[in-house]
């Protein structure tokens, strides 16, 4: 199949892309930056896979669209999509500005809905297809200080769980993945101090890896996860237990 995954530059992205390549999948790989996409797209090439490279904003809807576009001419029509790209950002409630707030929103949430309502049809017309959609164990439970950012991540897992009641009984399986604490860039520039408590309060003594996360989702894309649908799974080394 062709996958598409968006925020793949780097991170949990780009481990998701990697593991779709190793599944078998043509992959578009998109980024903000296309050099980000492109680098991604390289290393599935060097390793015998087929990708591509696609820069959009995902909260733009003339740029996802123009993204479809050439996804569509030069790979084809993604019956995957996988919807990661997104951003942190941590302030008091009080100090949240309104255009962060809504610009966290816009990246997750808009995103979230242009690029799956863009890439819907042809899956439906298919009669077959997978959207996992990336939230985070923080939209389950909250953060500190993160109330606009776990109130998107809120947002998706809602999301995920409408669309799946929609359009499942056509064959589109829609699930989402809520990770924990993984070592990606943005969890390794905090504290030594926080990340050894934070350690310290997880049941597996450690925190997760992004091709981990990748191994979650490449399950949701699999046959082996028919029977799963409006799910959230956790790959959080039991930070949070439902």
């Amino acid at each position: 199949m062709i996958a598409l995954v968006t925020g793949a530059g780097s991170g949990i992205g780009a481990a998701i892309a990697l593991r779709l390549a190793e599944d078998g999948h043509t992959v578009a790989v998109n980024d903000l930056h296309l050099d980000a996409a492109q680098a991604v797209a390289d290393q599935i090439t060097a390793a015998g896979g087929t990708a591509k490279g696609f820069a959009a904003d995902v909260s733009d809807e003339t740029a996802v669209g123009a993204m479809m576009d050439e996804v569509r001419s030069t790979l084809g029509a993604p019956q995957i999509v996988v919807n990661n790209a997104g951003f942190g950002h941590q302030a008091p409630f009080m100090e949240i500005e309104p255009a962060m707030f809504d610009r966290i929103f816009a990246v997750h949430v808009r995103g979230t809905f242009l690029v799956t309502r863009a890439c819907l049809p042809a899956i439906l017309e298919a009669g077959q297809g997978v959207v996992v959609n990336i939230a985070s164990q923080l939209g389950q439970v909250g953060g500190v200080e993160l109330t606009h950012y776990a109130g998107a991540k809120a947002a998706i897992i809602g999301m995920t769980k409408s669309l799946a009641r929609e359009v499942s009984a056509r064959g589109v399986r829609v699930n989402a993945v809520a990770p924990g604490p993984i070592n990606t860039p943005l969890v390794e520039a905090l504290s030594e101090d926080w990340k050894r408590v934070k350690k310290s309060e997880l049941p597996l003594g450690r925190f997760g890896e992004p091709s981990e996360v990748g191994g979650v989702v490449s399950f949701l894309c699999s046959d082996d996860a028919a029977l799963f649908v409006g799910q959230t799974l956790g790959p959080n080394s039991g930070d949070v237990m439902l």
